[in-house]
């Protein structure tokens, strides 16, 4: 005997003590999906057979049981349950939480119970017990369906109990193992002929795509339009033959209840769709019938990643199953109230819509598609004289063909028909950001942050940072390569080179490390940034902890300069706006009160006090006291502290607004519909080198064999000529770009800092023997995973981008990077 249960259930066994519920359940559910009374009793009363204890252990029940179905995780109850009032709490908890109930009844012979509990010590209650739980459960049988049982399962002998075999049925709506491409089309409402169009514009012959992509119909086929029957005939052949997928829209559901012969109001354009269908035969009328009434109220598809439904769903309703699910999908949440139309104010469900998966549907006309968190409405009111629209998925690309006319008069003007619930210009919210948060990553995995991480960047965030708006990205931090063996380095590129090596790179590039400060720059034409940001503007300079660089006038002049360099990039990447990762030069333009308070302070003390110290040191050693060792230390100091000042003056020159400001553009990281992490080095460098101007600085690079021994000998002269001319070091990159190696993700850079420079970080005198020896010891480790993990969340973010998710699906991923900032990493890594 075959027992069917949908895949995401309550399961309720059913039968007297003894009839054997819990081997069963050992047999065919994982013990973790099973949730014993009895042992619910142990937990709360330390005695599995205190009935005294059961109100408090099914309390426990309940609460668990909730929680799994909550998650979508089908749960099975080990109780008696032969009684009305027990079962009738289970059917509830499964309808709270939009899930199947199922009941699975072991039927056995009374004489089976009894012997049964005769032989177990802890059941000695006597028979009269089990004879009156049958009794009950008797009088239970025929009732299980009315009380709301989508499925009973009787079993009546110890043979079909051992012989009986469950198997997990998918939901009706769980297509998720169809994964399209697919071209999701809107409210048709009759309109025969524009639908015909809009397939051939789609690439569809006679309902076939040569590419083989599936058509999926949002509902409301039928009513208002002049040709209801057309628009059947030809969605029913397409998704009998597997080319298209339909879900039920509130129409069909009426016009379902007028075929069935009962009573409903002909109006909102049913009345047409009868009159049409009286004109076809009795076979078409019968067809018709049957695949309207066997439409599902909405699917789940590739993967979970697509959700389609007539007028929306909410994440929570998304794959479950029950009345309410149904009447969500086909109705959409009122708030029983109506507009000046006498049409339902409609609640906006997809304002506050945060899940993963994209939801399209449509139910409520508007003038155009719109991105609403994640979903989009594809009703643009053909029948009213407006478009028939599709989405092609996973492009997100919109596709219409105008109406031919209006076909039906509208409750409403259409201008006044958007929904509750579009695009605000603030959509970020408080929740989206604080607490702990587990961001998933195309390129990691799972990356976590802690809520005390939370509140740091929360307050970077509010206080310092840009609108968030233009936070579309956040770089990652920059570990440095392997400490170096050599006597008197602490980097060198040897490290770096054996790095990659070791994790199967073959070829890396090594860009000049300029004298600036790490900037993103996201550029926009005119008019774009309201509408693609919901921002006015043209963009924004931000440093990589999200703060302005320059006053607004100051912005808006660099951007200038930056949008005139680039209008060919504009051109050639069909784009209205780039994302571009810099250097902004000089250091000081960014950091001058740092390097004035902090470097050139110690600086000047050291140099005022150290001449004069070595100065006394030596006059005392020509009279004859014993200071040579404390004399040589204070010599060298003072040699160092010389070095110090040279290498942090290097950073600064005059600048007088943007006078004497440059920038040295190396990586183009996202433009519209396109992040472009997946393109070589070389490709970023030679499309940004045509930026000129006195505004923008080249950047200089040396292509590294890894494999090569010649090749790696140029790499580590390259690098001690940049460094011996004052120059910070350089960074080494895998050449492809993103990179896989044999442990993972690849560090997308480490830097290799010249020996001068480090003074800048460790203090004049780190050079000098013990202290270097000390520095060596550094830990590398956290700063490398925090590189990694930070770099995912950006790769992350740039992807959404570029496919045009809501602001806080990429303001998550931003908002996670400077979280992880608040790490406890040596800074001076």
């Amino acid at each position: 005997m075959k027992l069917t249960v949908p895949d995401m259930a309550l399961v309720v066994l059913v039968g007297a003590s003894g009839s054997g519920k819990s081997t069963f359940a050992r047999t065919h559910f994982a013990p973790t999906q099973v949730l014993s009374s009895d042992f619910f009793r142990g937990l709360v009363a330390d005695d599995e057979n205190d009935q005294a204890a059961s109100p408090d252990a099914f309390d426990a029940l309940h609460y668990v049981a909730g929680k799994r179905l909550a998650a979508g995780r089908t749960t099975v109850i080990d109780a008696t349950n032969v009684q009305r009032a027990s079962r009738a709490s289970l059917v509830k908890l499964a309808k709270e939480h939009d899930v199947l109930p199922v009941a699975i009844v072991l039927d056995l012979p009374l004489g089976v119970c009894v012997a049964r509990n005769a032989s177990r010590p802890d059941r000695d209650f006597g028979d009269h017990v089990v004879r009156r739980q049958r009794g009950e459960l008797q009088r239970s049988l025929k009732s299980l369906e009315r009380e709301g049982f989508r499925r009973v399962h009787v079993l009546r002998s110890e043979a079909e109990v051992a012989e009986a075999e469950l198997v997990l049925e998918p939901l009706r709506n769980d297509k998720r193992e169809l994964t399209g491409p697919f071209d999701v089309i809107g409210d048709v409402h009759g309109c025969a002929a524009e639908l015909d169009e809009l397939l051939a514009e789609l690439g569809y012959v006679d309902g076939v795509h040569p590419e083989g992509r599936t058509a999926v119909f949002v509902g409301d086929l039928v009513d208002r339009g002049p040709d209801t029957p057309g628009v059947l005939r030809r969605v029913m052949a397409m998704e009998s033959s597997g080319n298209a997928l339909v879900v039920c829209g509130n129409h069909e559901q009426k016009l379902v209840r007028a075929l069935h012969g009962r009573k409903v109001n002909a109006a909102h354009g049913l009345a047409e769709s009868l009159e049409q269908l009286a004109g076809e035969s009795e076979e078409f009328r019968r067809q018709a019938h049957e695949f309207c009434d066997g439409l599902i109220a909405h699917y789940v598809l590739d993967g979970g990643k697509l959700v389609v439904a007539h007028a929306g769903l909410p994440e929570r309703y998304h794959g479950r199953a029950s009345g309410r699910v149904r009447s969500m999908a086909l109705y959409g949440d009122t708030t029983g109230e109506t507009d000046e139309y006498g049409l339902p104010v409609r609640l906006p469900w997809a304002r506050d819509y945060r899940g993963s998966a994209m939801v399209l549907y449509g139910h409520t006309p508007t003038l155009e598609p719109e991105w609403v968190n994640n979903t989009m409405c594809l009703d643009t009111g053909c029948v009213f004289g407006g478009k028939l629209t599709a989405l092609r998925y996973p492009e997100r690309q919109v596709v219409s063909v105008k109406a031919h006319r209006v076909w039906y008069e509208p409750a409403r003007p259409l201008d006044a028909s958007r929904p509750l619930g579009g695009r605000e210009p603030a959509v970020l919210e408080l929740g989206d950001v604080t607490g702990k948060r587990i961001v998933q990553t195309a390129h990691h995995g799972r990356v976590g942050v802690s809520a005390e991480q939370s509140v740091a960047a929360l307050e970077v965030m509010s206080r310092f940072a840009v609108d968030p708006r233009w936070l579309a990205y956040l770089p990652p931090t920059m570990a440095p390569c392997s400490t170096s063996a050599r006597e008197d380095y602490l980097e060198h590129p040897e490290e770096a080179f054996a790095e990659y090596r070791a994790a199967g790179v073959e070829t890396v590039l090594c860009e000049e490390k300029h004298m600036g400060s790490r900037a993103v720059v996201l550029v926009c034409q005119d008019g774009v940034a309201a509408k693609r940001f919901g921002i006015e503007g043209g963009g924004a300079v931000y440093t990589r902890t999200g703060r302005p660089f320059f006053a607004a006038a100051q912005n808006d002049e660099l951007l200038a300069d930056v949008r005139t360099a680039a209008a060919g990039l504009f051109r050639e990447l069909d784009t209205g706006w780039l994302l571009l990762d810099a250097e902004l030069l000089p250091w000081s333009a960014k950091a001058g009160s740092l390097i004035s308070e902090q470097y050139a302070s110690v600086g000047a003390a050291a140099q005022a006090v150290l001449p004069s110290a070595v100065s006394a040191l030596t006059t005392a050693a020509s009279r004859g006291i014993d200071v040579a060792d404390l004399l040589a230390r204070t010599t060298a100091r003072s040699s160092t502290v010389d070095a110090y000042r040279a290498a942090y003056r290097r950073y600064c020159w005059p600048t007088s607004g943007l006078d004497g400001v440059r920038l040295a553009p190396f990586q183009l990281l996202a433009s519209e519909g396109a992040a472009h992490h997946d393109r070589p080095h070389a490709w970023h460098l030679s499309t940004l080198a045509r930026l000129t101007g006195p505004r923008f600085q080249p950047t200089r690079t040396l292509e590294v064999d890894l494999l090569d021994a010649a090749s790696v000998a140029r790499g580590v002269s390259w690098w001690e000529e940049l460094t011996a001319g004052g120059g910070e070091g350089m960074v080494v990159k895998p050449a492809a770009n993103l990179t896989r190696g044999t442990r993972g993700l690849v560090q997308p850079g480490v830097k290799v800092r010249g020996r001068e420079y480090l003074r800048i970080v460790y203090g004049p005198d780190y050079t000098l023997p013990p202290n270097l020896d000390r520095l060596r010891k550094r830990g590398l480790n956290r700063k490398r995973t925090l590189a990694l993990r930070e770099y995912a969340l950006g790769l992350e973010a740039l992807e959404r981008v570029a496919r045009g998710e809501p602001l806080w699906r990429v303001h998550e991923c931003v908002f996670a990077v400077l979280a992880l900032e608040s790490d406890p990493v040596d800074p001076r890594l």
